[in-house]
Protein backbone atom coordinates (compact mmCIF):
# COMPACT_ATOMS: atom_id res chain seq x y z
CA UNK A 1 0.00 0.00 0.00
CA UNK A 2 2.38 2.37 0.87
CA UNK A 3 4.30 1.68 -2.43
CA UNK A 4 1.11 2.19 -4.28
CA UNK A 5 0.70 5.47 -2.26
CA UNK A 6 4.09 6.90 -3.43
CA UNK A 7 3.15 5.64 -6.76
CA UNK A 8 0.35 8.10 -6.64
CA UNK A 9 2.03 11.07 -5.60
CA UNK A 10 4.73 10.66 -8.45
CA UNK A 11 2.50 10.28 -10.93
CA UNK A 12 0.89 12.99 -9.91
CA UNK A 13 3.49 15.81 -9.35
CA UNK A 14 4.73 14.86 -12.69
CA UNK A 15 1.38 15.51 -14.46
CA UNK A 16 1.46 19.05 -13.10
CA UNK A 17 4.90 19.42 -14.30
CA UNK A 18 4.79 21.38 -17.32
CA UNK A 19 7.30 20.84 -20.36
CA UNK A 20 10.58 23.45 -20.55
CA UNK A 21 9.75 26.04 -23.38
CA UNK A 22 11.76 28.32 -24.47
CA UNK A 23 11.63 31.80 -23.51
CA UNK A 24 11.26 34.86 -26.06
CA UNK A 25 12.66 37.73 -25.71
CA UNK A 26 10.40 40.66 -25.76
CA UNK A 27 11.15 43.26 -28.42
CA UNK A 28 9.63 46.67 -29.60
CA UNK A 29 10.28 47.78 -33.28
CA UNK A 30 8.48 51.05 -34.59
CA UNK A 31 7.15 52.07 -37.55
CA UNK A 32 9.05 54.09 -39.36
CA UNK A 33 12.34 52.87 -38.28
CA UNK A 34 14.96 49.96 -38.63
CA UNK A 35 15.27 48.24 -35.63
CA UNK A 36 18.15 45.87 -34.65
CA UNK A 37 19.28 43.91 -32.06
CA UNK A 38 22.78 41.44 -31.39
CA UNK A 39 22.45 38.20 -30.21
CA UNK A 40 24.05 34.97 -30.41
CA UNK A 41 23.01 31.08 -30.69
CA UNK A 42 24.60 30.38 -27.36
CA UNK A 43 21.42 32.73 -25.80
CA UNK A 44 18.98 29.91 -26.77
CA UNK A 45 18.50 26.35 -26.74
CA UNK A 46 18.48 23.02 -29.34
CA UNK A 47 15.07 21.97 -30.06
CA UNK A 48 14.52 18.24 -30.26
CA UNK A 49 11.04 18.57 -32.16
CA UNK A 50 10.53 20.57 -34.81
CA UNK A 51 7.22 18.44 -36.13
CA UNK A 52 5.31 21.61 -34.86
CA UNK A 53 6.67 23.18 -38.40
CA UNK A 54 5.37 20.67 -41.16
CA UNK A 55 2.08 20.12 -39.13
CA UNK A 56 -0.61 21.17 -41.83
CA UNK A 57 -1.98 23.71 -39.31
CA UNK A 58 0.99 25.47 -39.01
CA UNK A 59 3.15 25.09 -42.48
CA UNK A 60 6.53 26.68 -41.70
CA UNK A 61 8.69 24.46 -43.29
CA UNK A 62 8.48 21.11 -44.48
CA UNK A 63 10.36 17.73 -42.66
CA UNK A 64 12.25 17.89 -45.43
CA UNK A 65 14.26 21.00 -44.39
CA UNK A 66 14.51 20.10 -40.38
CA UNK A 67 18.13 19.66 -40.39
CA UNK A 68 18.58 23.04 -40.82
CA UNK A 69 17.09 24.51 -37.61
CA UNK A 70 18.84 21.65 -35.79
CA UNK A 71 21.04 23.88 -33.85
CA UNK A 72 20.12 26.79 -30.77
CA UNK A 73 16.80 28.44 -31.46
CA UNK A 74 16.51 32.20 -29.98
CA UNK A 75 13.20 33.45 -29.86
CA UNK A 76 11.97 37.09 -29.69
CA UNK A 77 8.41 38.44 -29.58
CA UNK A 78 6.91 41.91 -30.71
CA UNK A 79 3.36 43.22 -31.34
CA UNK A 80 2.50 43.84 -34.72
CA UNK A 81 -0.09 47.13 -34.89
CA UNK A 82 -2.97 46.50 -37.63
CA UNK A 83 -2.69 47.96 -40.90
CA UNK A 84 1.34 47.16 -41.03
CA UNK A 85 3.82 44.49 -42.48
CA UNK A 86 7.54 44.06 -41.47
CA UNK A 87 10.34 42.06 -42.92
CA UNK A 88 12.73 40.08 -40.27
CA UNK A 89 16.86 39.97 -41.13
CA UNK A 90 19.35 37.59 -39.07
CA UNK A 91 22.91 39.04 -40.57
CA UNK A 92 25.44 36.19 -38.86
CA UNK A 93 28.63 37.87 -37.93
CA UNK A 94 30.73 35.02 -39.81
CA UNK A 95 29.24 34.88 -43.08
CA UNK A 96 30.66 31.77 -42.90
CA UNK A 97 27.99 30.62 -40.06
CA UNK A 98 24.87 29.19 -41.11
CA UNK A 99 21.52 30.55 -40.00
CA UNK A 100 18.16 29.99 -40.62
CA UNK A 101 14.76 32.33 -40.22
CA UNK A 102 11.40 31.74 -39.30
CA UNK A 103 8.64 33.85 -37.78
CA UNK A 104 4.54 33.30 -36.72
CA UNK A 105 1.87 35.23 -35.95
CA UNK A 106 -0.99 34.17 -33.33
CA UNK A 107 -3.70 36.23 -31.14
CA UNK A 108 -2.95 38.26 -29.25
CA UNK A 109 -3.56 36.84 -26.54
CA UNK A 110 -2.42 33.48 -26.92
CA UNK A 111 0.66 32.03 -25.35
CA UNK A 112 1.73 29.95 -27.79
CA UNK A 113 5.83 29.25 -28.34
CA UNK A 114 7.54 26.56 -30.12
CA UNK A 115 7.82 23.72 -30.06
CA UNK A 116 4.17 23.72 -28.54
CA UNK A 117 2.47 25.47 -31.24
CA UNK A 118 -1.13 23.83 -32.33
CA UNK A 119 -2.12 26.35 -35.50
CA UNK A 120 -1.05 29.97 -36.11
CA UNK A 121 -2.04 32.60 -38.36
CA UNK A 122 0.74 32.07 -40.83
CA UNK A 123 4.25 31.15 -40.50
CA UNK A 124 7.33 31.83 -42.76
CA UNK A 125 10.75 30.64 -42.76
CA UNK A 126 14.16 31.36 -45.07
CA UNK A 127 17.37 28.41 -44.64
CA UNK A 128 20.15 28.47 -46.79
CA UNK A 129 18.93 26.68 -50.33
CA UNK A 130 19.84 23.17 -51.43
CA UNK A 131 20.21 24.39 -55.25
CA UNK A 132 20.10 27.65 -57.08
CA UNK A 133 17.72 29.37 -58.48
CA UNK A 134 17.71 30.43 -61.82
CA UNK A 135 17.54 34.46 -61.42
CA UNK A 136 18.32 34.92 -57.86
CA UNK A 137 21.25 35.11 -55.89
CA UNK A 138 21.80 33.68 -51.80
CA UNK A 139 24.53 35.30 -49.60
CA UNK A 140 24.46 34.76 -45.55
CA UNK A 141 21.89 36.45 -44.60
CA UNK A 142 18.42 35.00 -44.01
CA UNK A 143 14.61 37.37 -44.73
CA UNK A 144 11.31 36.59 -44.08
CA UNK A 145 8.28 38.49 -45.51
CA UNK A 146 4.77 38.74 -45.32
CA UNK A 147 4.55 39.00 -42.12
CA UNK A 148 1.66 41.42 -42.00
CA UNK A 149 -1.63 42.53 -40.18
CA UNK A 150 -4.11 43.57 -42.05
CA UNK A 151 -7.86 45.01 -39.50
CA UNK A 152 -6.50 42.91 -36.58
CA UNK A 153 -2.87 43.45 -34.91
CA UNK A 154 -0.81 39.87 -34.15
CA UNK A 155 1.51 38.82 -31.74
CA UNK A 156 5.06 37.56 -33.76
CA UNK A 157 7.51 35.21 -32.84
CA UNK A 158 10.52 35.02 -34.49
CA UNK A 159 13.25 32.29 -34.44
CA UNK A 160 16.67 32.48 -35.03
CA UNK A 161 17.69 29.02 -35.53
CA UNK A 162 21.40 27.44 -36.36
CA UNK A 163 21.39 24.84 -39.13
CA UNK A 164 23.33 21.66 -38.87
CA UNK A 165 23.56 21.54 -34.99
CA UNK A 166 25.18 25.17 -35.06
CA UNK A 167 24.49 26.26 -31.09
CA UNK A 168 27.24 29.46 -31.07
CA UNK A 169 27.36 32.26 -33.30
CA UNK A 170 26.78 36.21 -33.00
CA UNK A 171 24.35 37.73 -35.00
CA UNK A 172 22.16 41.01 -35.85
CA UNK A 173 18.36 40.85 -35.98
CA UNK A 174 16.60 43.66 -38.08
CA UNK A 175 13.15 44.47 -38.48
CA UNK A 176 12.00 46.57 -40.69
CA UNK A 177 8.36 47.75 -41.59
CA UNK A 178 7.85 47.61 -45.15
CA UNK A 179 3.59 49.14 -44.29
Amino acid sequence: MKNLTILFCVLLFTSFVQKEQLEPIKIEPKKGEVFRIEGNLSQGELMPDLSWAWNSSVACFPGTQAHKFTGNHVLYEFMLPAYSEVEITVIPANRKDNFSLYAYEIGTTRESVVPDLPSCVRCEADYKWDRPYRGKTQNHTRTVRHILALRNPYKVIVGVAGADGLTEGDYTLEIRFVK
